[in-house]
């Protein structure tokens, strides 16, 4: 998938990308990937020391990462659009809207996203805090064309 997207778009490409998956399950990543192909979900959000745990520089505005299903096959090529670091009550309505996840709203986002940090956490032998910092990622879905961001409906 990468191959075909560099060969179409070689300057975006120049920087390289990330593999990965949203949530912390097969069946979690394949509904909120779900989501994302549907056009709902252009925003995501992740401890910051989730990605210190896994080794992984924080993401930067342009890069770009290929997303997975639950079964690791490539689904689609993200590119991040908007980063910020935030703190649980310093998320927003319109992010909340932005992640597409449930009813859209801040309550569910801060209902499910507690539920997802205290297990994520208790895995890795920490316990989660509200002031955690949160890196706050919008992107936009570049590739396959059929399913990126202006794309044609129907083609």
């Amino acid at each position: 998938m990468w191959d075909r997207y560099a060969a179409v778009h070689p300057a975006a490409a120049r920087d390289g990308y990330v593999v990965d998956r949203f949530g912390d399950s097969a069946a979690l990543s394949d509904a909120l990937l779900a989501v994302v192909l549907e056009g709902r979900k252009r925003a995501t959000a992740e401890l910051v020391t989730e990605f210190a745990a896994r080794d992984e520089p924080l993401p930067r505005i342009g890069a770009h990462w290929v997303a997975c299903d639950g079964a690791g096959r490539p689904r689609a090529i993200l590119r991040s659009t908007e980063l910020r670091v935030a703190t649980f009550d310093e998320v927003d309505e319109r992010f909340a809207y932005d992640e597409g996840e449930d009813d859209r709203t801040l309550t569910s986002w801060r209902r499910e996203h507690r539920r997802y940090w205290e297990r994520t956490c208790a895995r890795r032998g920490v316990v989660w805090r509200e002031d955690d910092e949160i890196v706050l990622e919008r992107f936009a879905v570049v590739w396959p064309p059929e399913v990126a961001d202006g794309a044609t409906p129907g083609r």
